[in-house]
C-alpha cells in the first residue's frame, strides 16, 4: 500500500494555487502592466532559489462525495528564498484574489511570515499589491459581527525592524494598513505609473466628504517620494526588483553579522585631479557635491536614497576599497546645503539604518546652518535638527568628517559625533564659525557703519581683515580642527580611515530601537 493518491491530490491542490485567481484575472493584471506575485517572486529571487510555504492554503471546493473540485488560494504567499545568494523571506500579496484584501486570505499566514523573518532574522521583502492586510464591509456581513480594530503581530514588524533588513515594494494600488506595512520598513520603493499608496481609497475619501479624487490624485508615487512617506520611485517592476537587490548588498543580513565587503576593484590611491578646483572661490557660487561623491568613493557604488525629498542632504550608501558605509552631504544647489525640517527627518533615518547594521558614517559636509525663514520655523525644523543630533550621538559606529566648505551654527556642529573622537578632515576651501561672515558683518558692526562717513569702504576693509583670519589653517594652529588635507587625497585618506574603523565596530542589537 502506498500513499499516492494523496500525492496525487496534493500535486492537484498545488496546481490550482499555481492558477492564482484564474486566467481572466491573470489577463487583467497583465493588462495594467503588472505582474502576477509568482511572477514577482521569479524575478527578484535567485533561479529555483524559492520554497512556497503554505501554497494550498485557501477555499476549497467539493462535490457531493466530497472529492475536491476547486481550490481558491489564499491571496498572500510567503516563502523562503536566495538574492545573490543569501537566504531571505519573500511575501506578498495576490491581486487576482479579491484585490489582496484581508478577507480573502488567511491571517495566520502573514503572522507566520512576519514571526519566521524575525525568528530566523532574515532580510523580509514584501511585494505589497492591495490592501495587504485591511478588509471589507462584506467581511461584518460574513461574520455576523463588527470587531474592534487591532494590529495582531505588529509588534512582530516593529521588532524585526531592530533585527534584520526589511524591504516593500509598492507595486500596484496600496491602501489601508498594506501603506502601513510599506512605510515601516528600512526602504521603500513604488512603481511609478502602476502603483499607488493612499491611507484609504477614492471612495471612502469621497463619503468623508473630502472632495472627489482619483488613484493617482491621492497616492501618485510624485506624491509619497517628496513627502518621504516612501523612499524611491522607478518606472518598472523590474527596476523595484533591482532597487530592493542594491539595498540589501549594502547590509548584513541580520545585526549579528557585519556588512559584506567585495572584492575591491577601485585603486585605494586613484587621485582625481578635478577636485583641486571644484569648489568655487566666491562662497555664493555652487558646484556638484555629487561629482565629489563619485570621486571619493569607489566607482560606481553611490546608491542614493531619497533624492526626490529633503533634497538639500544628499543620503545613501557607498563603498571605500570594497566596504560599505552609509554617507550624507549637502547639497549647495538646494537652499546652499541649509538643513530643512524634511532633510533632518530622511538624515535621522540613515543614521539609525547606520547603527542598526553596523555601518561606517562619511560625512562631506558643506552646511551653511538650518534654513532660517518662516517656513523653517514652521516645520518645526529645529525640532527634526534636534533630532539628527541626538541621532549622531547615538550612533554606535564610526564616524568621519570631511569639511568641504561651509560649517556653520548648530547644524555646522554635525562634524563630529559627540562626545567621541572622531576624525575630521578639513580641504582648505574649508570655512567656519557661529555664523558666515557674509551674512554677520553689517549686524557686529552695525554702530561703526552707521558713525563711518564712508560705511561702503568701511564694510570692505572689515572684510578684508575678516578674511585674512578665516583660513582653516589659522584654525589649525589651535588644534579646533585635527588635518587640512589636499581634496586630491581624500579618498586615500578614507580608505585608510574605513579600514581601521572595522576594528571598532561590534554586531548585535543596537543599543536603541531603529525608528520608522
Amino acid at each position: 500500500m502506498s500513499w499516492e493518491s494523496e500525492i496525487n491530490e496534493l500535486r492537484q491542490r498545488e496546481a490550482f494555487a499555481e492558477e492564482l485567481g484564474g486566467a481572466d484575472k491573470v489577463e487583467r493584471q497583465h493588462h495594467f502592466g503588472k505582474l502576477t506575485i509568482r511572477e514577482r517572486i521569479d524575478e527578484i529571487a535567485d533561479q529555483h532559489s524559492f520554497h512556497e510555504i503554505g501554497k494550498t492554503a485557501g477555499v476549497a471546493e467539493y462535490d457531493d462525495d466530497g472529492n475536491l473540485v476547486g481550490l481558491t488560494p489564499s491571496n498572500f504567499l510567503f516563502g523562503l528564498a536566495r538574492i545573490a545568494d543569501r537566504p531571505v523571506l519573500l511575501s506578498g500579496d495576490d491581486f487576482t484574489v479579491r484585490g489582496g484584501s484581508a478577507d480573502a486570505t488567511i491571517p495566520g499566514k502573514r503572522d507566520a511570515a512576519e514571526g519566521m523573518a524575525l525568528e530566523l532574522k532574515l532580510p523580509h521583502i514584501r511585494l505589497v499589491d492591495g490592501m495587504g492586510g485591511g478588509g471589507s464591509v462584506k467581511t461584518i456581513e460574513m461574520a455576523g459581527r463588527t470587531y474592534i480594530p487591532q494590529l495582531k503581530g505588529w509588534e512582530t514588524i516593529v521588532s524585526h525592524l531592530a533585527v534584520a533588513p526589511s524591504v516593500s515594494l509598492a507595486l500596484g494600488s496600496v491602501a489601508g494598513i498594506g501603506a502601513a506595512r510599506v512605510a515601516t520598513s528600512h526602504y521603500s520603493v513604488i512603481v511609478r505609473e502602476s502603483a499607488q499608496m493612499m491611507i484609504a481609497g477614492p471612495a471612502l475619501v469621497e463619503q468623508a466628504q473630502l472632495g472627489d479624487h482619483g488613484k493617482e490624485e491621492l497616492g501618485h508615487a510624485n506624491i509619497h517620494t517628496a513627502n518621504g512617506a516612501i523612499d524611491d520611485a522607478v518606472d518598472s517592476e523590474l527596476e523595484a526588483f533591482q532597487r530592493a537587490k542594491d539595498f540589501l548588498s549594502y547590509l548584513p543580513s541580520n545585526v549579528d553579522e557585519l556588512a559584506p565587503r567585495l572584492t575591491p576593484t577601485d585603486p585605494v590611491e586613484r587621485k582625481d585631479e578635478s577636485l583641486l578646483s571644484i569648489v568655487p572661490r566666491e562662497p555664493r557660487r555652487v558646484y556638484q557635491m555629487r561629482q565629489i561623491i563619485d570621486s571619493v568613493f569607489d566607482r560606481d557604488s553611490f546608491f542614493e536614497i531619497g533624492c526626490s525629498w529633503g533634497k538639500s542632504i544628499i543620503t545613501g550608501f557607498a563603498r571605500l576599497n570594497g566596504f560599505p558605509v552609509a554617507v550624507f552631504a549637502e547639497d549647495p544647489y538646494q537652499y546652499g546645503g541649509g538643513w530643512t525640517a524634511d532633510g533632518c527627518r530622511k538624515l535621522i533615518r540613515l543614521l539609525d539604518t547606520a547603527s542598526t547594521f553596523h555601518l561606517p558614517v562619511v560625512h562631506l559636509e558643506d552646511c551653511p546652518g538650518f534654513l532660517i525663514g518662516k517656513e523653517s520655523e514652521e516645520t518645526a525644523t529645529i525640532r527634526y535638527g534636534s533630532q539628527v543630533l541626538a541621532a549622531l550621538g547615538q550612533l554606535t559606529t564610526p564616524f568621519a568628517c570631511v569639511v568641504i566648505r561651509k560649517a556653520f551654527g548648530v547644524a555646522g556642529a554635525a562634524n563630529n559625533k559627540p562626545g567621541y573622537h572622531s576624525l575630521r578632515y578639513a580641504w582648505p576651501s574649508a570655512d567656519w564659525g557661529s555664523l558666515p561672515i557674509e551674512g554677520g558683518i553689517e549686524v557686529a558692526y552695525k554702530q561703526d557703519l552707521a558713525d563711518s562717513d564712508d560705511p561702503e569702504t568701511l564694510l570692505e576693509e572689515i572684510r578684508e581683515r575678516l578674511n585674512r583670519v578665516r583660513s582653516p589653517h589659522r584654525a589649525a594652529e589651535f588644534f579646533e580642527i585635527e588635518e587640512i588635507i589636499d581634496p586630491r587625497d581624500t579618498r586615500p585618506i578614507l580608505c585608510e580611515w574605513v579600514d581601521l574603523a572595522q576594528r571598532a565596530i561590534s554586531t548585535g542589537p543596537s543599543s536603541f530601537t531603529y525608528r520608522p
